[in-house]
């Protein structure tokens, strides 16, 4: 029978309304019998149900560079919503849509000036996908249709985004997904706590000529890499990696991809990864700070070769040259907070300002070294990620999500969120956070490092 009563322990919600939720990426079942509810959210702090101010200190997910409740956003928003609240995706367009779409070429590197929106990350990560293997048929070259990933990778939970990933607890449970082969990750144990960019590993990228004299590049319509892995625990690419597999990609006629999802919009202290590593992909997804996190959004850019392509081959003008999209792309209110968001980072200089005060949260997190349980440090940017190592159980088998866990429940009972996932405990700092807030987050952080057994 559903339980309708309310406990005051679960801060106003009904035990029925509880059970209803099925909520993603949680362990419901920890989660329901002490729920962790976030009440409201103003600059870099969240309140929880308690009253207590929470520092936040993954800017959402990865998402809220700008800091929360931006009046600029939120007045964007109410604009939009009084004026057009929706309007067809499809044969028909609206004013903030295009505007939308040239502002991000303008921040893109050169080449990359076609933009096709979509609802999220997941969503990004399917549309190139899908873009890449018909840019091949429509180049004459159907058999082009498998794909390189990388081992912890990360590319949203679509099937085509858990194929190309290497995240086996994402994968292993829903059987076959599409063609895809991995390279191997770039954490190296002679890489560990180097601060920023690895110098060694750069040579990995030269496994991806054998992954094509394996499968011949006659098959392969793309590779796809985050710039910097963020959901596997922050692994910045050694120093000339990209540039190889550029290169690579180029010799052997295959697109490269960028997720860009995380590293998009300032994290890295540019407007993109590929503008930091010095690389062009030929298609590029991106989405989270792209609205700041306050309405879903994503998009795909592409290079105008692949655009054109589409055109050329297109048929009579009345046809659908891509037929893809989504009910929500470009959705009119979606678009203004995505404009609002990228006035906010260009008036107040927030990728510089990453840039400026990178190197001390660097210096803040490379001093949690010698606490216990830390087998590495990885950062770049304001993204940073600590490994912890695993204890064994009385079966004598390691747990590595156990410690990480009670890590980030410590660090929320002190007024502090960071995220927990697999072996490693992440941090994504707000754009907008300051250098006393830094102090805090590590002090609390080492201590509670300490505390866990």
């Amino acid at each position: 029978m559903t339980n309708n009563t309310t406990n005051s322990s679960n801060h106003g919600i009904s035990q029925a309304q509880l059970d209803a939720h099925w909520m993603p990426f949680t362990g419901n079942r920890e989660f329901k019998k002490d729920p962790r509810i976030i009440m409201s959210a103003q600059g870099n702090y969240y309140t929880d149900a308690n009253g207590r101010q929470i520092f936040d200190g993954l800017s959402g997910l990865w998402t809220c560079g700008a800091g929360h409740a931006r009046p600029e956003i939120t007045a964007a928003i109410a604009t939009q919503a009084a004026t057009l609240d929706y309007a067809p995706a499809f044969q028909f367009g609206h004013p903030k849509s295009f505007e939308l779409a040239h502002r991000i070429t303008q921040l893109m590197p050169d080449g990359l000036n076609r933009v096709f929106f979509t609802g999220s990350g997941s969503e990004s990560v399917e549309t190139a996908l899908k873009i890449a293997r018909g840019y091949w048929r429509k180049q004459g070259q159907a058999s082009k249709t498998r794909f390189i990933g990388r081992s912890k990778g990360y590319h949203g939970v679509n099937y085509g985004g858990i194929s190309v990933g290497g995240l086996s607890p994402n994968r292993a449970i829903f059987g076959q997904g599409i063609e895809a082969c991995h390279l191997p990750h770039t954490m190296l144990s002679e890489n560990k706590f180097v601060q920023g960019m690895p110098s060694k590993g750069g040579y990995l990228a030269e496994e991806l000529e054998q992954l094509i004299a394996v499968y011949d590049a006659s098959t392969i319509a793309a590779v796809i890499v985050e710039p910097l892995a963020g959901s596997a625990g922050v692994i910045p690419p050694p120093v000339g990696y990209l540039k190889r597999l550029r290169e690579i990609c180029n010799k052997h006629n295959i697109l490269l991809i960028f997720d860009e999802v995380i590293t998009a919009f300032g994290r890295m202290g540019a407007n993109t990864g590929a503008a930091e590593f010095g690389v062009t992909p030929d298609l590029m997804t991106v989405a989270k700070q792209l609205t700041n996190g306050v309405i879903p959004m994503g998009a795909v850019i592409a290079k105008q070769a692949i655009y054109d392509t589409y055109m050329e081959t297109g048929g009579p003008e009345y046809m659908l040259e891509l037929p893809h999209g989504y009910t929500y792309s470009a959705h009119p209110i979606a678009c203004a907070a995505a404009l609002a968001s990228l006035d906010i980072l260009a008036k107040e200089n927030l990728a510089e300002r990453v840039k400026t005060i990178a190197p001390y949260f660097q210096e803040s997190l490379h001093s949690l070294k010698g606490c216990d349980h830390i087998s590495d440090i990885r950062n770049y940017g304001l993204a940073g990620g600590i490994t912890i190592e695993a204890f064994g159980t009385e079966q004598g088998k390691p747990e590595p999500g156990k410690r990480p866990y009670e890590i980030a429940m410590k660090m929320w009972q002190k007024g502090f969120y960071v995220r927990y996932g697999g072996d490693t405990i992440q941090l994504g700092l707000p754009f907008t956070c300051t250098l006393p807030e830094i102090d805090s987050l590590m002090n609390a952080l080492g201590e509670t490092i300490n505390e866990v057994n």
